[in-house]
């Protein structure tokens, strides 16, 4: 069977996910699931490889709209998101880490690969969006890139969408609930052609009131409006041939994204230029020091407008001892947002934001074998680029001087006039391009019956250029050199150029064992490799206040990971259990840091921390105990750190006016819960012959962790648990009614956090959503 035919077919049951039987109070066993995550149609209890999907059905029973909310279904999956530019995955703590606002950064390359469709997402803003009309998401973890697509250190999230069917199908649905949450989405398949030409058109749209009420404005903010459209064409030219061609589009537009009041750090500067002397000077306070009143005061323009799309043609060419798949692909991606920047009701800063522009091209030619023979292989060829344009502006207010320098400055002390930064601001551009060339395979050979050899092997190469300009105007003219300085030290013009071209070998090895029937057992060795970046959000500044251009451009990351893992299938399958243990050690991993020697205005750049490390096990069970049954259970342990960081950024409560680095060596690695755990399940009990009442819930817990690579004390995000749930009502005829609850016991937490552009001490987070419950009518034909 092709690659390319299972993308057609109806959407394979996934872990926690009740089939056809189970929810008809037939089946007592626990669903095959069938993936494509080595490139050929395989049970997933046979891929020597720790992934977890999820399908569709679980993905509407669980009212899991976005990828945010997958990550409390998958429990190795981290999401943090300031905003939808500023979103990172990470996958065992590993990726790209954006803790806040204005730090994500365009010349680093994710460590989590985001694919739909088999397509590369480059930018992963683009998986902020609402999901659509989705068969099934595989979530693999650990080092990849020697089956398909880009290389990744940390892990993939693969999206598969339904495909268009040669048989009329239509399904919709419409959910209302708390804060005017309100969702429709819709898709209808069939064929133009009998057996030759189908198609499918699917979409969506969301919309709910914001959760932080603005006490300056009387404006509720952080509220959500996405939509969604795709189209696709499925062409069956003949037996052997399959094209599927598809397009589309997304929408984020919105009063979103800020944060509120969290709490203050103290520092070791003077207690002068820390929060509570210079708020209590303006006389300023913050609307609530509970962050849960979600409460803010900002007074500057608050919006997202960000939206993305693309075309895709995938052939699959079935030769009958293997098939050749060829995928070609654009997208673009832009961005605008307005932001306040310092988060108060002071008019310290009046505009930041960086609007922008990516477009991307991509070209995969595979070939895969067929069968079941001794031999299977996949081989392949990868070519990418994006181009990435940007222009970063920002604009400070009156309040800035007062906030961000002091009342004097220079030696001999200069007096500060207070008007010194009003309209004192950048304007530039940035553009960034990058070309990756790879050449990849992977071979299995079955040694016996039971025992199979796996070895792939990838060659990368990279080539990268970056171009950053920045001019600055305004605020108060003078001849004052001091003065002139202290301007200079918030916002200082900066061009540079630069590049990096990297090549490395990279690679996996595997054995696995069916030691009996539902039994069986592997070990790996992988080596992943990420390429070096380009800071593209301006330089740190050295000890003589100019631009450090030896910080322009990051050594690439490199992975070694070592994993084994036992899948079985128990009593019937009527129990599955799975279980793995790994340990990773990355070299030069690439993080967004924050220049702790700043005290005034806080930049996000690039930097290597020499040698991070994480171990743990993942353990998943799945159990069909009667029918119409169905329990879930998944736990992730990862124990994380900084095996070598010798000059780290400093944390908030060591940070003075001579501060430089700190010593981090043996922390823990920031923005990983060391255990992460999910409890759901699924009951349906037949109604007669009219249908099924059926039942619901999910429960995801995450220990605590630090919000902030400093890993302060003042950055510790508590660990918090989340409960979804739902009863309703499904009928033979085809359509549903249910009642579900998000966050059903309005747990309070805290999501992401950020310090405060001055570093005066204030720590701003992004609340929990609030409990909804709400109603949904759906139908399906």
């Amino acid at each position: 069977m092709a690659v390319g035919a299972v993308l057609a077919v109806a959407a394979a049951a996934a872990p926690g996910t009740v089939d056809a039987e189970v929810a008809g109070g037939g089946s007592r066993r626990v669903p095959e699931i069938l993936v494509t995550a080595r490139r050929r149609v395989e049970d997933v209890q046979v891929v020597p490889a720790a992934l977890s999907v999820v399908d569709g059905d679980l993905i509407e029973r669980s009212y899991t709209v976005n990828t945010a909310q997958l990550s409390l279904l998958v429990p190795a999956l981290n999401y943090s998101s300031a905003n939808p530019r500023n979103t990172a995955f990470t996958i065992r703590g590993l990726g790209s880490s954006v803790v806040a606002v204005s730090q994500a950064n365009d010349g680093l390359e994710p460590g989590v690969g985001f694919y739909v469709d088999q397509v590369y997402h480059a930018r992963p803003a683009t998986a902020a969006f609402d999901f659509v009309d989705i068969d099934r998401i595989e979530v693999l973890r650990g080092p990849q890139g020697t089956l398909f697509g880009k290389n990744s250190t940390a892990g993939a999230i693969h999206i598969i969408t339904r495909a268009p069917t040669f048989d009329w199908q239509a399904q919709g649905e419409a959910s209302h609930g708390e804060f005017n949450f309100f969702q429709a989405r819709a898709a209808v398949s069939g064929p133009i052609v009998a057996d030759t030409l189908a198609f499918r058109i699917s979409g969506l749209a969301t919309r709910r009131n914001g959760v932080l009420h603005n006490v300056t404005t009387g404006r509720d903010q952080n509220n959500l409006d996405n939509r969604s459209v795709r189209g696709q064409l499925l062409w069956q030219a003949r037996d052997a041939l399959t094209v599927r061609l598809t397009g589309d589009w997304s929408s984020f537009s919105s009063e979103c994204c800020t944060q509120v009041y969290l709490r203050v750090g103290t520092s070791l500067r003077p207690a002068a230029r820390q929060f509570p002397a210079l708020s209590t000077g303006i006389g300023h306070a913050p609307p609530s020091l509970n962050a849960y009143d979600r409460l803010t005061d900002i007074d500057a323009r608050l919006a997202v407008d960000t939206n993305e799309g693309g075309v895709s043609l995938v052939y699959d060419w079935d030769l009958g001892h293997a098939t050749i798949t060829s995928v070609t692909a654009w997208r673009f991606w832009n961005w605008n947002a307005a932001n306040d920047r310092d988060y108060t009701g002071l008019k310290i800063q009046l505009q930041q934001g960086i609007p922008s522009r990516q477009d991307q091209i991509s070209q995969e030619l595979r070939m895969a074998s067929n069968g079941d023979g001794p031999l299977g292989y996949v081989w392949g060829l990868y070519y990418f680029r994006q181009v990435i344009t940007g222009r970063p502006i920002s604009i400070y207010g009156p309040t800035a001087a007062y906030w961000l320098i002091g009342p004097t400055t220079g030696t001999p002390p200069v007096a500060v006039p207070s008007n010194l930064l009003d309209g004192y601001g950048q304007d530039g551009s940035t553009r960034f391009a990058a070309d990756s060339y790879a050449m990849f395979g992977e071979v299995n050979w079955k040694a016996t019956d039971r025992l199979t050899l796996t070895g792939g092997l990838r060659y990368t190469i990279e080539h990268k250029v970056g171009d950053y300009t920045t001019t600055v105007s305004g605020g108060l003219q003078t001849t004052v050199p001091a003065l002139i300085n202290a301007k200079l030290s918030i916002l200082r013009p900066q061009a540079y150029g630069a590049r990096d071209d990297s090549g490395d070998l990279s690679g996996r090895a595997n054995v696995s064992y069916q030691l009996a029937d539902g039994i069986f057992a592997y070990a790996s060795h992988a080596r992943g490799f990420k390429s070096g970046g380009i800071n593209m959000s301006g330089l740190p500044l050295n000890v003589q206040n100019q631009p450090a251009l030896s910080t322009a451009v990051v050594r690439p990351e490199r992975n070694t990971t070592y994993e084994g893992g036992l899948k079985t299938d128990l009593f019937d399958r009527r129990l599955r259990f799975n279980l793995t243990g790994y340990h990773t050690e990355v070299r030069d991993f690439q993080a967004t840091l924050v220049d702790s020697t700043q005290t005034i205005a806080l930049r996000g750049y690039l930097s290597n921390i020499p040698k991070v490390t994480v171990e743990g096990f993942e353990a998943d069970a799945v159990a069909a105990p009667i029918a119409g049954l169905q329990l879930r259970a998944s736990v992730a342990y990862a124990r994380g750190r900084y095996a070598e960081y010798p000059k780290g950024p400093c944390p908030l409560e060591l940070q003075g006016t001579a501060t430089t680095a700190c010593d981090l060596t043996g922390g823990r690695l920031s923005g990983l819960p060391r255990w992460s755990t999910t409890l759901g399940g699924d009951y349906a009990v037949p109604i007669g012959k009219a249908g099924e009442l059926f039942f619901h819930a999910d429960s995801s817990w995450r220990s605590s962790h630090h919000g902030d690579p400093t890993l302060s004390k003042f950055t510790l995000i508590d660990g918090f648990n989340v409960t979804n749930a739902a009863i309703g009502i499904r009928a033979a005829k085809g359509w549903t009614v249910t009642v579900f609850a998000r966050n059903l016991f309005n747990s309070n937490y805290i999501q992401n956090l950020t310090i405060q552009a001055g570093n005066a001490g204030l720590i701003l987070g992004t609340p929990s959503d609030p409990r909804i419950i709400g109603a949904t009518m759906g139908f399906r034909i």
